[in-house]
């Protein structure tokens, strides 16, 4: 199992930003759905590593969160508020969260075995970075394509040439994306 415990970075200078980021993680597939730790932090659990990879990617769309994922068992059955859960997954996403904190790209995994967890923190971080670094041009581009598919039709509906839209990917890097989602996913699945 997955628990991603995510925490609001500077919340006492900034309103109260967790009930939009639930929000925007609402067509995530969840074991226990995203829901208020405790002041600004949220959590969820998750069986799917692909669920995981796409909150971490709306999260770093968003900005402003710490992230942690902790990979392990939890105590069954669980609760029916994810606030309630224990078992290996909450404590390890408690100690990746306050590592996520310090960290220069704030995401962090905690799982099992220490080279591969190593080896799906820098592949989440480098994810991360990927998508948090879009200019808002690039961000459009990209998230045009999801609802698109096609370059073309991307272009024609922000209302920009194929040359101005593939530039724009580019430097957005979406492919870059694709092949680091699926990297990330190999290496979570391995951390466990």
């Amino acid at each position: 199992m997955y628990v991603m415990t995510t925490d609001q970075q500077r919340s006492r200078r900034e309103p109260d930003r967790v009930p939009g980021a639930i929000e925007a993680l609402s067509g995530i597939h969840t074991v226990r759905t995203f829901d208020r730790t405790a002041g600004d932090e949220f959590q969820a659990v998750l069986d799917d590593v692909d669920d995981v990879i796409s909150a971490v990617v709306i999260l770093a769309e968003l900005g402003g969160w710490s992230i942690g994922i902790g990979i392990g068992d939890v105590e069954q059955p669980l609760p029916a508020q994810t606030r309630a859960g224990r078992g290996q997954a909450f404590e390890r996403a408690r100690v990746a969260v306050t590592d996520a904190k310090r960290a220069p790209y704030p995401v962090s995994v905690v799982g099992s075995d220490d080279d591969a967890t190593t080896a799906a923190r820098t592949a989440v971080r480098l994810l991360y970075l990927v998508v948090s670094e879009r200019s808002p041009a690039g961000r459009a581009a990209v998230a045009q394509m999801r609802r698109d598919g096609t370059q073309s039709e991307a272009a024609a509906r922000l209302g920009i040439t194929p040359q101005a839209m593939s530039q724009r990917l580019r430097t957005a890097n979406w492919h870059l994306e694709e092949d680091t989602r699926m990297l990330a996913a190999d290496l979570l699945r391995s951390a466990g």
